[in-house]
């Protein structure tokens, strides 16, 4: 199923047959440097475990450019949880999670992230009437971290030892986008 398609971007949900794309992206040690970790290598076994086992709450997807395979990405209400580790409990409204990345490492330093980040960003707040869309990347990830303050995003809140990533525990920005922020 198609969610969006805009400016050459489809952002359509996971399927089966795609366990091939995910093994080939997730075995890159260039992706995984970013996504994952490179002590993490994705085989079928683990994308089937990982992206197909059980995630009836988490709106999964392939991205597309130009009708290329290029990318994943999820979105999805955030939890109790981490309501509580973001410091929202008690917020009224909805707030959504996204991580995603660009699995092409030919496509990077493009602004085809920019783009993807842009109009999921517009998707979860028009068509699902997100309040707030957070994300938690790492503190060292500057070039994703410039992306997501370029199209609105707000580091919220600074996350100690957050995400397990490549033998460490790894700190994390909790960054927001509000729907005021587009007005």
């Amino acid at each position: 199923m198609i969610i969006f398609e805009k400016q050459e971007i489809r952002l359509r949900t996971l399927e089966l047959n795609d366990a091939a794309l995910l093994v080939k992206w997730l075995s890159d040690p260039v992706v995984l440097e970013f996504y994952e970790g490179r002590d993490r290598p994705h085989d079928l076994e683990l994308v089937k475990e990982h992206f197909y086992d059980e995630q009836a709450e988490v709106t999964q997807c392939i991205v597309q450019y130009k009708e290329r395979d290029i990318g994943y990405l999820q979105f999805y209400l955030i939890d109790d949880e981490e309501l509580e580790v973001y410091g929202y409990v008690g917020f009224e409204g909805q707030i959504f999670g996204m991580d995603q990345f660009i699995g092409e490492p030919d496509l990077w330093n493009q602004g085809m992230g920019s783009r993807l980040i842009k109009e999921t960003v517009n998707y979860l707040i028009e068509a699902k009437q997100a309040d707030k869309i957070v994300m938690d990347p790492q503190a060292w990830n500057k070039r994703a971290l410039r992306v997501y303050e370029k199209i609105g995003f707000v580091k919220k809140k600074y996350l100690e030892q957050h995400e397990q990533h490549e033998g460490e525990l790894r700190d994390c920005w909790l960054i927001e986008y509000t729907k005021q922020a587009r007005q």
